[in-house]
C-alpha cells in the first residue's frame, strides 16, 4: 500500500471564505452609491434619524475611504534608493559591456576599422539610465554621440581579440534613448 493513499486531501470548512478584489469592491457598491446620491443632492440626501445607522454610515465611509487610500498607494510607483539604482546601473551597465564584447568579432571589414556594432537594451527607469552614463540624474537628451575616450571612461574598457589581433572602438558611440517605450541603443565601429 502506497503512502499517498493513506493521506487525505483537507476539505474546506466554509468558513473563512477567500478575500479577492471582487468580493471588496462587491462589499463597497452600496457605500459608492451613497457617495454619489450625497454628492448629486448635497442639500437634499437622507439622514439616517437613529444615531447607530448615522454611526453605522460613518464607518462604512470610512472603510470606504481607507480602501480607496489603499489602493491609491499600490499603484504609485516605489522610488528606490541611490544605492538601489546604483546596483541596478551597474547590472545593466555589465550587460551592454558584455553584448557589445560579444558582437566584437573578425570581419574583414576590420581591417579598415568599419565593423559595426549595435546594442539594444531596455530600461524602464530614467534615473537608472542617467546612473548608467555616469549622469547626476534622467538623461536630458534623446540622442548623443559621444566619443570613444568618454564613452569607455564610463562603461571601461572594452575590447575584442580576434587571433592575433586586437579589435577596439574606432569611431565615436552613438547613443539614442526612447523614455516613452524604456529603450536604448548604443551603435559604433571597431577594428584593428
Amino acid at each position: 500500500m502506497s503512502n499517498a493513499s493513506n493521506t487525505k486531501k483537507r476539505k474546506s470548512d466554509g468558513k473563512a471564505p477567500a478575500k479577492s478584489k471582487k468580493a471588496r469592491t462587491a462589499t463597497f457598491d452600496a457605500t459608492a452609491e451613497r457617495v454619489k446620491t450625497i454628492l448629486d443632492a448635497p442639500e437634499d440626501f437622507d439622514i439616517p434619524a437613529d444615531e447607530e445607522e448615522t454611526r453605522e454610515l460613518v464607518v462604512d465611509l470610512a472603510k470606504y475611504i481607507q480602501a480607496l487610500q489603499t489602493d491609491i498607494e499600490s499603484l504609485k510607483p516605489k522610488t528606490k534608493s541611490r544605492e538601489e539604482i546604483n546596483a541596478a546601473a551597474a547590472k545593466l551597465q555589465a550587460a551592454a559591456c558584455s553584448g557589445i564584447r560579444k558582437q566584437m568579432t573578425w570581419k574583414p571589414s576590420c581591417k579598415t576599422g568599419g565593423a559595426r556594432w549595435l546594442y539594444d537594451g531596455v530600461c524602464q527607469d530614467p534615473e537608472v539610465f542617467g546612473a548608467m552614463l555616469g549622469l547626476d540624474g534622467p538623461p536630458t537628451f534623446k540622442s548623443k554621440k559621444w566619443t570613444n575616450d568618454a564613452f569607455q571612461a564610463v562603461f571601461g574598457n572594452i575590447e575584442g581579440s580576434a587571433r592575433y589581433n586586437t579589435l577596439r572602438f574606432t569611431s565615436d558611440v552613438n547613443i539614442a534613448w526612447k523614455p516613452a517605450e524604456g529603450t536604448f541603443k548604443f551603435s559604433g565601429s571597431y577594428g584593428v
